[in-house]
């Protein structure tokens, strides 16, 4: 079969299209998911055993678990216990963010761990008590230090969201998978979808290394 590049030029404005819809998935679901990933990663450090517990329950259930069931629970099982109308865009969002709260909320942890246990000491003999402390002295150094790891992980939710097909929304790879059931040429259409997804891929990086150069010179002018 010969490769035709006049195909991909004629399918190029849908695959964009459904590019265009899984930045915009990735991007929502991150930011609820950062949301999340703190708030639980708060919880995992605190001395509040209950909360200490639910968040390493909560953690263990999401990464132990595929996302892919996790999205079928949240888009035809709970709407069966709970008695609502599912929607997919909803169910879709709501499944990448619940699962990048958990990764994201390792991330945290780890940066918060890795932050010098003196400058919570410090920060507490200067008279703040530890939610300040925590606010003002350690999340940010936390923050600066999960950079990196937090651009892997939205490298990894924007791939992860290819498997929103399950529940039809038209992101990228359902995009591919409509066009090769109307013009079944799976060989230019995945190469395509490949490409497309190289390309958001390395633009994230980018954008990652340029934060994480911009927060190192920062820190150096402050010092």
């Amino acid at each position: 079969m010969v490769f035709k590049w006049d195909f991909v030029i004629d399918i190029l404005p849908e695959l964009l299209k459904g590019a265009l819809l899984t930045i915009e998935l990735t991007i929502v679901s991150i930011l609820i998911g950062i949301v999340i990933g703190l708030i639980i990663s708060i919880f995992r450090v605190s001395n509040i055993r209950p909360l200490k517990w639910f968040a390493k329950g909560y953690v263990d259930f999401f990464r132990g678990t595929p996302l892919l069931v996790q999205i079928m629970i949240i888009h035809f099982a709970l709407p069966r216990i709970v008695g609502y109308v599912p929607i997919a865009l909803v169910s879709g969002i709501a499944a990448l963010a619940i699962n990048s709260g958990a990764y994201v909320a390792e991330i945290f942890r780890a940066g918060i761990v890795a932050v010098n246990k003196g400058q919570m000491e410090a920060a507490r003999s200067l008279g703040m008590n530890w939610s300040q402390a925590m606010r003002y002295v350690i999340l940010p150094q936390a923050l600066k230090i999960s950079i990196p790891p937090l651009g892997n992980e939205f490298i990894a939710l924007l791939k992860d969201s290819s498997l929103l097909f399950a529940i039809t929304i038209e992101e990228l790879m359902t995009t591919g998978r409509l066009i090769i059931g109307a013009r079944p040429r799976p060989t230019e259409v995945w190469f395509a979808v490949a490409i497309i997804y190289l390309i958001l891929t390395q633009g994230i990086s980018l954008l990652v290394n340029w934060a994480e150069k911009k927060f190192d010179t920062d820190s150096k002018v402050n010092m």
